[in-house]
């Protein structure tokens, strides 16, 4: 009798969801998928735009990750602490410099991991 009264109430309590579900998406659905629609049609001239610059700045982009990428990755392993220093600065004469923060102590050297060797006297 216990399996009968589960089902009939499992039945009860589906049977809205089920109905719902058969009358399409209610007005707050259908409401933000129009919204969305007008959003992706007034976006769509500038993603257009966008495809073509990325297009163009593709090959330049990818030719600096592949001269530059080997030497930035040696300054990221060398440099322990970025916010020790300020942003980069560019000189007249092209040159870059990142300077220390003047309030930043300084970081003492790394311990050697090998002790040095000793001389018998």
């Amino acid at each position: 009798m216990k399996p009968i009264i589960a089902a009939i109430i499992a039945i009860a309590l589906l049977a809205p969801a089920a109905r719902a579900q058969a009358e399409g998406p209610s007005l707050m659905e259908r409401g933000a998928e129009l919204f969305l629609e007008g959003l992706l049609k007034e976006m769509q001239p500038a993603i257009e735009e966008f495809e073509g610059l990325a297009d163009q700045m593709g090959p330049a982009l990818r030719l600096f990750a592949d001269e530059m990428g080997p030497k930035l990755a040696e300054i990221l392993e060398e440099v322990e602490d970025w916010s020790a220093y300020q942003a980069p600065e560019i000189l007249p004469n092209g040159d870059i410099i990142i300077r220390r923060k003047p309030d930043h102590p300084l970081t003492p050297p790394a311990e050697k991991t090998e002790p040095e060797p000793q001389i018998e006297l």
